[in-house]
């Protein structure tokens, strides 16, 4: 396995060139969990998906998993483009949406490349991609 590139648990501050990559839902309302801290980085209220300041939404409470890796597939194909930056992934998912560590780490798998070198991820999220 290649070098692991570990998002911090708590996320308190950026850097200039970082991306805080949080849950969110289709309708933008993001009231709570990470997409409330991400309100502080410049997400916007009505939009649920993408580039958003400094931040990314990923949607995570429209269904199933399968409704959620067009997503992640998008927001990895994005993060490849802007090598610039830096994507500190959050645990999306894990909190207000219900999903467990073991059922979304394998949506970012692909992640573990080198070609996204700028895509940092949660320790527990590689727990499970290592087993």
């Amino acid at each position: 396995m290649n070098t692991k590139r570990i998002s911090p648990k708590w996320i308190d501050s950026l850097s200039t060139n970082e991306i805080f990559v949080f849950g969110s839902n289709l309708a933008g309302v993001h009231g709570a969990g990470a997409a409330r801290k991400a309100m502080e980085w410049g997400a916007v209220w009505g939009q649920g998906v993408g580039l958003q300041g400094q931040t990314y939404a990923i949607p995570t409470m429209q269904g199933g998993v399968d409704t959620i890796k067009p997503y992640v597939d998008e927001f990895l194909a994005f993060a490849k483009s802007h090598p610039e930056l830096k994507f500190l992934v959050t645990e999306i998912g894990c909190g207000i949406a219900g999903f467990t560590v073991e059922e979304i780490a394998p949506l970012f798998k692909a992640a573990l490349s080198e070609e996204y070198g700028n895509v940092f991820l949660p320790e527990r999220f590689y727990g499970v991609m290592e087993e």
